[in-house]
């Protein structure tokens, strides 16, 4: 069973005079709603602990990456192998992702811990799950957030899976 959940900082706040209505791509990614995310499978974590993670840039990313490692034709019979990285800002760390098969490996260059593995559909539905949680939850936060036509385009994008 695959567990993600974020935390915002309170060391990295949005600035006071952002206009979330308008905020633009870049700094909806980069630049706004930092923390830490979890990550767990049956109990073991490649969570973060820096503070400083863009939260809605994670959930949108793994999303992309989940998509990205199901484009083989196959699908879960595709023997071969198809990665993608999730890269890190701030930092030379990345969260790397393989596919074979229904089978995803999930490692993180800052621990030694051998790779999680979950299953494509199950990372596929928990993220999309995440980052539909992620934008209520900022939405709730943040005034006119729900009104960004990029907060609308990402929602119709990755709709939550049945």
């Amino acid at each position: 069973m695959i567990e993600l959940g974020y935390s915002l900082s309170n060391r990295f706040p949005d600035p006071p005079q952002t206009d979330y209505r308008s905020a633009g791509t870049r700094s909806l990614r980069h630049d706004l709603f930092c923390g830490d995310v979890y990550l767990e499978v049956d109990g073991r974590d490649l969570s973060t602990a820096w503070g400083w993670v863009p939260v809605l840039d994670f959930a949108w990313a793994v999303c992309d990456i989940v998509e990205r490692l199901d484009r083989d034709p196959a699908g879960s019979r595709a023997a071969a192998l198809r990665t993608a990285e999730l890269d890190f800002t701030e930092s030379a760390d990345r969260l790397r992702f393989s596919r074979r098969f229904n089978w995803v490996e999930i490692h993180a260059d800052w621990t030694d811990e051998p790779p999680l593995t979950v299953r494509h559909s199950e990372l596929r539905r928990e993220a999309r799950d995440f980052l539909q949680d992620v934008l209520a939850d900022l939405a709730d936060m943040h005034e006119g957030l729900a009104d960004n036509p990029t907060v609308w385009e990402l929602q119709a994008r990755f709709p939550r899976e049945p």
